[in-house]
């Protein structure tokens, strides 16, 4: 038996020998290989370079933003590094109009082809901000062409700034309009037996509605009306104008489709072209020759492009990231919900933005400050703290422009009424001056399944907010005052900000929406137009002739600084020569990414407008 156990005791001893030297070649193996690949990568890279007669493939990912927030900087720059396509659904909105801008003035591009087929959502006011910069670079004498199977309404929209519109044979132009629809659960609310208590100052304030109607309530049904025919409008007219067609054969074409469909014998692309909607039905060898007598023919056949992933490291971008002199513009992206403690993706956290207003207050480089926000408000908490940061900023002197993007509503207005300038687009949405507080409560739930509660507390307050119990009246009341104690102080923050009466405030407030055309007439905004331009006007009113603009972000930790740093030094295609590479940085992704937190306002109230089109 010693024996056996013997030689069993030498297999596994000689087993793990072998596990011990196999796990250390490789772990060596992979080392080694690490540092060969990033030697060849520095010793053997090129750098990107523009051939003559090239055409630019502008390809958007995913939904167009102000600011990325899918990723952390860490994750990104490994990204970079390993040169992986961004596949994480976001493209800049200024990169977009950097490349655009840049194509035009760069005499080795012909054209500009619009790669939409990864395009996900954009603002109205985004997508203005892009054609516009579409017709600057017509202007210069050079095409834009637009090639795809199908175009949904947002990509037909960029679509129709091109020269040339090509449509597969087998394709289709879907345009719907806009509209809101939202599910109502008063009545299962009822049948769950949950009691959904909502406190709210403003007729108009409609995000709690589903909690409390089955159906849209007549204020929420005139002010959505109202916007989203606004934004239409806008949709169509400059639509209208681009293909040279009239509105109303554009709205003939949507709202006649049974009817129109019957004259084409069912063929979507063939009715597309009969209305003018598109140039040409192609297929992609037709699309390539013409991209071909446009650009230069290669020994392949193809033409001879640039992606603008690449042609975006080749050009001098609009924000630098550090101050290069001593008269800098500083510009803040605020994109997401507002709610107390750090920015996390899709959150616009109150203490990232007050370190970021801080660093800009405490900067001698910095002259001026441009806010861009695109927010539908939320912590009615978060924004006072912002504003009082932004108060502080003011103190020293220096210019406070707000730049609304798609949306600057409640909170965001909140924030933003003490600024020296508000710059809006046309299509902007904004104001939403209202506030709400709700709490659920599951008493009779809980009764009709036979638990209850009980129990004895020193004060009335106590076990007050408890889940199980109702709300008492005195609460209530309670909560009720308080609420309308915070509506005031919004409107006469929004009254001392834009230097209006009280009464005019009251008026325009209780939660109604405005377009930012409409906001102009009322005096909520002072200005229409792009970033661009509230950055100009920053510089103006801070004296500055010559500046630099600086985006500030959120400070990285030392290893991220350590990636990126180490990013711009090392470029090249890594992950071609590590076939586990995507792997690795699909894990670290997943190990790096920060998730979501269920962060609440302290006092529960919310100035917050939830609006999609």
């Amino acid at each position: 038996m010693k024996k056996l156990f013997k030689a069993l005791f030498s297999i596994c001893k000689g087993f793990w020998t072998l596990l011990h030297f196999l796990r250390s070649f490789f772990l060596n193996l992979l080392f080694w290989g690490i540092i060969l690949v990033i030697i060849a990568a520095v010793i053997s890279k090129d750098d990107i370079q523009t051939e003559p007669d090239s055409i630019l493939q502008l390809t958007i990912y995913g939904d167009i933003v102000e600011q990325k927030n899918a990723i952390t900087p860490f994750t990104g720059s490994i990204n970079d590094f390993f040169d992986i396509a961004p596949q994480s659904d976001e493209t800049l909105l200024q990169d977009i109009l950097d490349c655009i801008d840049a194509a035009s003035q760069d005499s080795s591009i012909t054209g500009i082809l619009l790669d939409l087929r990864f395009m996900g959502s954009a603002g109205m006011n985004q997508l203005q901000d892009i054609g516009t910069a579409l017709e600057r670079f017509r202007q210069s004498g050079k095409k834009v062409i637009a090639a795809e199977d199908y175009y949904n309404q947002d990509q037909y929209f960029l679509a129709s700034h091109a020269d040339k519109i090509f449509l597969n044979p087998m394709g289709f132009v879907h345009l719907s309009g806009f509209g809101m629809y939202r599910l109502y659960f008063q009545e299962a609310l009822e049948k769950l037996r949950i009691n959904y208590h909502v406190f709210r100052v403003g007729s108009y304030k409609s995000a709690l509605e589903p909690f409390i109607r089955n159906s849209m309530s007549p204020e929420d049904r005139q002010q959505s009306r109202s916007w989203l025919n606004a934004l239409w409008a806008s949709y169509v007219k400059t639509v209208s104008k681009q293909r040279a067609i009239d509105s109303k054969q554009i709205l003939g074409y949507i709202n006649n489709i049974p009817a129109n469909l019957e004259e084409t014998e069912g063929d979507l692309a063939k009715l597309a072209k009969e209305n003018g909607l598109v140039d040409e039905i192609a297929t992609s060898w037709q699309i390539r020759d013409y991209l071909c007598s446009i650009s230069k023919r290669l020994p392949d056949g193809n033409y001879r492009s640039i992606h603008s992933d690449d042609y975006l490291k080749t050009i001098e971008k609009s924000y630098q990231e550090f101050p290069e002199s001593d008269n800098n513009i500083a510009v803040i992206v605020a994109q997401g919900t507002i709610l107390p403690g750090p920015s996390e993706p899709g959150i616009i956290g109150s203490e990232t933005i007050v370190e970021l207003i801080r660093e800009a207050a405490l900067s001698p480089e910095t002259k001026a400050v441009v806010l861009r926000i695109d927010s539908g408000g939320g912590s009615a908490f978060a924004s006072e703290l912002i504003r009082q940061e932004l108060l502080e900023l003011k103190k020293k002197n220096k210019p406070l422009i707000i730049s609304m993007g798609r949306m600057a509503a409640s909170g965001a207005y909140w924030l933003s009424a003490d600024a020296d300038e508000i710059w809006a687009s046309d299509d902007t949405l904004t104001g939403s001056i209202g506030i709400f507080m709700a709490l659920p409560t599951f008493e009779n739930m809980l009764n009709h399944a036979g638990i209850y509660q009980d129990g004895i507390g020193t004060t009335n307050l106590a076990g007050a907010f408890d889940l199980a119990r109702p709300l008492s009246p005195e609460i209530k009341k309670t909560l009720q005052l308080s609420l309308e104690n915070n509506y005031m102080k919004f409107i006469s923050i929004v009254a001392s900000g834009r230097q209006l009466p009280l009464e005019t405030v009251e008026k325009l407030a209780q939660g109604k929406v405005y377009s930012g055309s409409a906001a102009l007439e009322l005096k909520l905004v002072d200005k229409i137009g792009s970033l661009d331009r509230a950055i100009a006007a920053a510089a103006e009113k801070a004296g500055l002739i010559h500046y630099d603009v600086t985006l500030l972000t959120p400070s990285m930790t030392l290893t991220e600084k350590f990636f990126y740093n180490f990013n711009t030094k090392i470029t090249g295609n890594i992950v071609e020569h590590l076939p586990f590479g995507r792997a690795l940085v699909e894990l670290t992704k997943k190990t790096i990414i920060p998730t979501a937190t269920n962060r609440r306002d302290p006092q529960s109230m919310y100035a917050h407008c939830m609006l999609d089109y």
